[in-house]
């Protein structure tokens, strides 16, 4: 085990840094959803190259015990940006 203070190990900023950008990357997408909207050319790109080409129209199931039901792609990923869970997958 590394002593508290030290650097990270090369592996371990490869693993801190891997999260943080995908971290980084999806909050950016939901800067972008929440300015522009579900509508928005590129905010459908994004879910689309999320769901392998294509929006699911709905309703959409979630692994969210909480709220296991949304109306539609849109509305689920919405929740995710402003709970931050963004790695919930349907």
């Amino acid at each position: 085990a590394q002593q508290p203070g030290t650097p990270l190990s090369d592996q371990e900023y490869h693993q801190f840094f891997k999260f943080l950008r995908n971290t980084l990357l999806a909050s950016t997408a939901c800067h972008l959803r929440e300015l522009y909207g579900c509508k928005n050319s590129l905010v459908q790109r994004l879910d689309e190259y999320e769901n392998h080409g294509v929006i699911p129209p709905g309703p959409i199931c979630s692994e969210l015990p909480e709220n296991p039901f949304f109306h539609n792609f849109c509305t689920f990923s919405l929740y995710r940006c402003i709970m931050k869970k963004y790695f919930i997958k349907v």
